[in-house]
């Protein structure tokens, strides 16, 4: 996948880069055998920040957990010793729990007669300054900004007290004072000589204290605190499905099934609807929003998917109101090919833009699309993902599982894209011209365990004989084109490639499993 004009005749002589071979690298809250997840612990977003130095997770429980990398060059030492380790050959990502808080609660809409869960839809990371980091969260209703940042702890290090002699509440004991009644002169010195600690030679009562020093407060400990800077509120009437940051640093889009707004990070109380597809009579509607995103560099672009298979792009400097899009990216509908299921699976459950934002990536629920932004006429590459689910339609829709929406992700170098399928697994598929590259890995500690063998990646459409094969190999119930049984109930909807090396964050339930290459 290259971006530059004659990028693909200077690079044909190389030849496609080989397949990643996947490693295990962590696993976070990794679950006994036999242990019951608790729906409220499960991961519902997943997200690096641009440097890929720190993660984060948020779970249904409204809970966000972030990570921070150990392996960077500060934590390992002087550049001797990073020769000595030969660094740069054996280095991957590493990471740590660093913090976590509760970024939203379960509220009630009184007016709606609605519950609002407290589960987390998206995270998104903004511009870290002075050492704090700042990120946003949101539910189905509520966005807010948060602030972490390490807090030094004050403590009194030297007291004027003898801790020794201190009793109860930390007052002295009395034995240690000189209970005596003794002549008081004015400005609190004694009758007695030698009690008179205005006298030049500063003596004390004896058994009191030898001297009087102010108490010395020390910060040599930090803690992580989160705050919530801002709330942003009552701006979506429907549940909101994505949150999107500009690059310039000072605004966001977030967009519901029928609206999208932009708000700027400073103004919590006021927002303005640029996209609204809402119908004036809403059984006229045939379409809503499905996700959102703002373009990684041109500030005045962003992209949303519908429902119906199609992704727009929208220039900001064109009207206030983007009704109208500058560019309509949809793939044609094989004649015959309609039945009962094609609209609900070609609606896109996720879009991402590759680093360089000449591509967007478009995640349905049979495939992977890859989209030049200046080619509306279809997608440059089709990945199917589990085209051995499709003799399953009818059962997936019986038991929601069609309805489930997958997340997908590029890599940072741009010649690679994952997505996520059933049964914990999920598949990786290189995008450079001439590769077969198609890998499916497990969120598992041996991610290489299910790998097999699979056809080489289509471009635009499967074959018929391929079709052929793979639907043969799943006629059996439960089981797929390769002879491994599937689990609607596994299934890994979230994961996220790190921004600058070859590494992926997963979600299965509760754990989060880490992968390097």
């Amino acid at each position: 996948m290259n971006g530059g004009d004659g990028g693909d005749v200077a690079e044909a002589p190389a030849g496609p880069p080989p397949p990643l071979e996947w490693k295990f690298s962590q696993v976070f809250g990794e679950r006994t055998a036999g242990e019951e997840v608790q729906e409220v612990d499960i991961i519902s977003a997943i997200e690096f920040d641009k440097t890929g130095d720190h993660l984060a997770t948020g779970d249904r429980g409204g809970r966000v957990v972030l990570f921070e990398r150990t392996d960077t060059k500060e934590n390992i030492g002087s550049r001797r010793e990073l020769e000595r380790m030969d660094y740069s050959a054996s280095r991957h990502p590493e990471f740590r729990y660093k913090t976590e808080f509760q970024s939203h609660e379960p509220e009630f809409d009184y007016l709606k007669s609605l519950e609002i869960e407290e589960k987390i839809n998206k995270i998104r990371w903004c511009q870290s300054s002075n050492g704090a980091l700042f990120l946003l969260s949101t539910n189905d209703k509520t966005i807010k900004y948060w602030k972490v940042q390490e807090k030094k702890v004050k403590k009194i290090s030297e007291m004027n007290i003898d801790p020794s002699r201190a009793v109860g509440n930390g007052s002295v004991a009395s034995s240690s004072v000189s209970s005596s009644p003794k002549q008081c002169l004015a400005n609190g010195g004694y009758a007695d000589r030698s009690f008179n600690c205005l006298s030049n030679d500063l003596s004390f009562p004896p058994g009191v204290f030898s001297s009087l020093h102010l108490p010395v407060v020390t910060s040599n400990e930090t803690s992580l605190v989160a705050r919530c800077r801002r709330v942003y509120a009552h701006a979506h009437d429907y549940h909101i499905n994505s949150i999107s940051n500009n690059s310039d640093g000072e605004t966001f889009i977030s967009a519901d099934d029928l609206r999208i707004n932009l708000w700027n990070l400073e103004i919590s109380n006021q927002s303005f609807n640029i996209v609204d597809v809402k119908p004036t009579n809403m059984e006229d509607l045939t379409e809503v929003i499905t996700s959102a995103e703002f373009h990684p560099t041109h500030c005045n672009t962003l992209a949303y998917s519908s429902s119906k298979g199609s992704i727009r792009l929208i220039d900001l400097r064109q009207s206030a109101l983007c009704d109208s899009h500058s560019k309509l990216f949809e793939e044609q509908e094989t004649p015959g090919s309609r039945s009962f299921f094609t609209e609900i699976i070609a609606s896109i459950s996720d879009i991402k833009f590759s680093k360089d934002g000449r591509y967007i990536l478009s995640r349905d629920y049979m495939t992977l699309k890859l989209w030049d932004i200046n080619m509306d006429s279809g997608p440059v590459s089709t990945f199917q993902v589990h085209e051995y689910l499709r003799p399953k339609l009818c059962d997936l829709y019986e038991n929601d599982s069609i309805f489930d929406k997958f997340e997908c992700c590029l890599s940072g170098d741009g010649l690679r894209v994952a997505t996520g399928s059933y049964s914990n697994l999920f598949r990786v598929f290189g995008c450079a011209a001439g590769t077969t590259e198609a890998t499916t890995l497990e969120a598992s500690k041996n991610p290489m365990r299910r790998q097999v063998q699979t056809p080489s990646r289509p471009s635009r459409s499967l074959s018929s004989s391929i079709t052929r094969v793979v639907r043969r190999g799943s006629e059996s119930p439960g089981v797929d084109a390769n002879g491994n049984s599937f689990d609607f109930t596994t299934k890994l909807l979230h994961l996220a490639w790190h921004p600058t090396e070859n590494s992926i964050a997963c979600a299965a339930a509760n754990s989060l499993y880490m992968y390097y290459a």
